[in-house]
């Protein structure tokens, strides 16, 4: 008799469920499905989730019902709030977990509030990941993404082959919860700064009178240029402001940053600058626009794609 495939092993292994099919999640899911797993998906908008069981896979109206199917839930929601929903809310997971089940908790949170949280689903013997991630949606659909994890021992083996299926890059950088959100928020300080940046380069250069598609050749070739200059810039160009990642998202994650420094007296002054200009972008309206929207704060400028 041949044996089974690889992809038929992982199929008859496990069942796992994504929560939340957002820009990240989405991708997430169908790399597990490529992957060969039996993906259960469940979101707030049902729409969505049974648009991707189409495809293949699960569509479950909660969380709970999810969890009775699954052994494994990777959670992909926006913030700590949401995940408590998931959890602890109506039709939440945490009470359908059958114990030595496993959740992998993605979003940036703040890192103590990730270690209580593990010490909250241990109680009821539910392993817990400490696994935020990086990468945007176009890695997070081909499965390149970056996983800063952060658990057990027990929980990786549950996680099995599933997080290298999500991710090309999978860090390990510690025992216990905490390390990956700690990490995840110093990626987010760069991140934020580097947009708020690039997004000042830009409208300097606009307000001298350059030319917005010179100014972005000429960086992107050479030493002042970024990651975050590179592709946020080119939304602006396009002016294309949907939200891959929303000016919100940075109101969030760099307040979670401060919040951090700021409980050891650690001076981030960049940061709080970078803080302060999605604030304003997002008190002048611009919240739910994509973060290079930060842009839009700049006076005396006119920015590609707006009338005269």
């Amino acid at each position: 008799m041949p044996n089974s495939s690889p992809v038929d092993q992982v199929s008859q292994r496990q069942n796992i469920g994504v929560i939340g099919l957002g820009a990240m999640g989405r991708g997430m899911a169908a790399s597990l499905r490529r992957a060969g797993y039996q993906v259960h998906v469940c979101d707030v908008r049902l729409d969505a989730a049974q648009a991707f069981a189409a495809d293949g896979g699960v569509a479950c109206a909660s969380p709970a019902e999810l969890a009775e199917h699954c052994e494994v839930l990777v959670s992909v929601v926006v913030n700590a709030a949401q995940t408590e929903a998931v959890l602890f809310g109506a039709g939440g997971a945490a009470a359908a977990l059958r114990p030595g089940s496993l959740f992998i908790m993605c979003s940036t949170v703040d890192p103590n509030w990730s270690v209580a949280l593990e010490a909250r689903l241990a109680e009821q013997g539910v392993l817990y990941l400490d696994a935020p991630i990086s990468g945007g949606a176009a890695k997070a659909a081909s499965g390149q993404m970056t996983m800063m994890t952060a658990g057990s021992a027990a929980a990786y083996a549950k996680a099995g082959g599933a997080l290298d299926a999500m991710a090309a890059k999978v860090y390990k950088l510690g025992d216990r919860a905490g390390n990956g959100s700690k990490v995840k928020i110093i990626n987010q300080l760069l991140a934020g700064v580097h947009i708020a940046a690039a997004a000042e380069a830009m409208a300097l250069g606009l307000r001298e009178g350059v030319d917005a598609k010179a100014i972005y050749e000429v960086i992107t070739n050479s030493a002042g240029n970024s990651w975050m200059f590179e592709n946020r810039m080119a939304h602006v160009l396009s002016a294309d402001y949907t939200p891959l990642s929303a000016v919100d998202i940075f109101v969030k994650d760099l307040g979670l940053v401060l919040d951090t420094a700021r409980a050891s007296k650690f001076p981030l002054p960049l940061s709080a600058t970078a803080h302060q200009m999605f604030m304003q972008a997002s008190s002048a309206g611009h919240g739910r626009e994509d973060d290079s929207a930060v842009i839009k704060i700049f006076p005396g400028i006119t920015l590609p794609g707006a009338s005269s």
